[in-house]
């Protein structure tokens, strides 16, 4: 019996070999024998490679989705980074147009009075000491920088140097309540104290009643002995409004600052003024804006009644 199947099973091997060497030879010889055997496979196999392809395609989509989702990403974030430079790119070349300007201008009044000046950048606006109004600048003593001297902004008086340091000063503000300043009318010998109120405007308390003062009264710095704290003949503000009280020693007027405490970024600090006082030449040329009136109303009581 098993000698007989081992017979069988050569026979089969025989028969699968001699079959496989038929077809060989009939396909080297150019019989479609086998090209209609391959056409009859695909046939029967195309409904399950259909099958295959409609399950398939979405997951190849939707890996190419994510693929094209991920670079488009990339792109974005490329895009939002570029956006952001050119952002900071803007923003330098404003802060450096805004810093030429007022360097322009600052130097020219300077310019025109005969002062010698050496022009700072602030750094930092405040004191980390105290609550009072100042400014930091990148300059100090090696640049010979001094205590009490002018500091000047492209309209005119900013402060008056309070500390110094090896390569940076303290600058009190004239918006600061704590400074007080020498100042007279324009065109006239009028004079007296002008100190700050912690904003653009300021207090101004004349020295007599002689002389009376207006609305629109331009005021320059006195000057102090030997320049310091105060060179002469600097834009300090203008008048915004006048107290006349009945009874007063003086008058009291209120002024408009000229200079733009929030948008300094660059001042010069008056080395040196001319032995000359130069009078009236910086009084600004554009005209002052007219305040809005004050309108005082008075109220008159009603007589009481009589039974």
């Amino acid at each position: 019996m098993r000698r007989s199947a081992q017979g069988r099973g050569r026979l089969l091997i025989i028969i699968l070999i001699v079959t496989a060497l038929f077809l060989i030879t009939l396909d080297l010889r150019g019989v479609g024998v086998l090209e209609g055997a391959r056409q009859a496979s695909q046939t029967i196999l195309s409904p399950f490679q259909r099958a295959g392809t409609v399950v398939l395609s979405p997951i190849k989509n939707l890996i190419s989705d994510i693929t094209r989702l991920g670079r488009t990403r990339s792109q974005i974030e490329k895009l939002r980074a570029d956006n952001a430079k050119l952002k900071a790119e803007l923003l330098n070349r404003k802060d450096a147009d805004a810093q030429l300007d007022q360097l322009k201008s600052v130097l020219d009044l300077a310019g025109t009075a005969g002062f010698k000046v050496i022009n700072a950048r602030v750094i930092s606006q405040g004191s980390s000491q105290s609550f009072s109004q100042t400014i930091t600048v990148d300059i100090g003593s090696n640049a010979g920088i001094k205590k009490n001297m002018t500091v000047l902004s492209k309209f005119g008086i900013a402060g008056v140097v309070k500390d110094v340091y090896s390569n940076s000063a303290l600058i009190s503000l004239a918006t600061d309540p704590s400074f007080r300043i020498g100042v007279r009318i324009a065109g006239s010998q009028q004079i007296g104290i002008l100190s700050g109120r912690g904003n653009r405007s300021a207090n101004l308390q004349l020295i007599d009643n002689l002389t009376t003062v207006q609305v629109g009264d331009i005021l320059l710095s006195r000057g102090s002995i030997s320049n310091r704290p105060f060179v002469p003949g600097v834009p300090v503000g203008y008048i915004t409004a006048v107290d006349n009280s009945a009874g007063a020693i003086a008058q009291s007027a209120t002024v408009y600052l000229y200079t733009d405490f929030s948008a300094l970024s660059v001042v010069a600090v008056v080395l040196g003024a001319p032995a000359n006082n130069p009078g009236d030449v910086l009084v600004p040329l554009k005209p002052q804006p007219t305040p809005i009136p004050t309108v005082t109303i008075y109220v008159t009581p009603s007589p009481t009644p009589t039974n």
